[in-house]
């Protein structure tokens, strides 16, 4: 498994979208425009594999917080939770 793009690749624009995921090793950065999901594990090995993810984790953060520190920022982020939606049984 490569953790290095492949040529051609997108690039991973932070708050750009709701369907943009990176994958480094086992952890995913998915992207939304309001907040970015971080789940996963990552295992940053001390061989040239662990130096690539660590490279790789490096980027994504920095990208991340250029996006933040570019932006007029509130001091908190408004919850968002939306309401449950009731569906029929289909198997009732």
């Amino acid at each position: 498994m490569t953790d290095k793009p492949s040529p051609g690749a997108r690039t991973f624009a932070p708050f750009a979208d709701d369907v943009a995921v990176q994958t480094i090793g086992g952890l995913s950065l998915e992207n939304g425009r309001d907040a970015i999901a971080v789940h996963g594990s990552l295992d940053l090995t001390r061989d040239r594999a662990g130096l690539d993810r660590a490279r790789a984790l490096q980027a994504a953060v920095t990208a991340i917080v250029e996006a933040l520190s570019g932006s007029d920022l509130p001091e908190a982020a408004e919850a968002t939770v939306a309401e449950p939606t009731i569906v029929r049984n289909p198997f009732a």
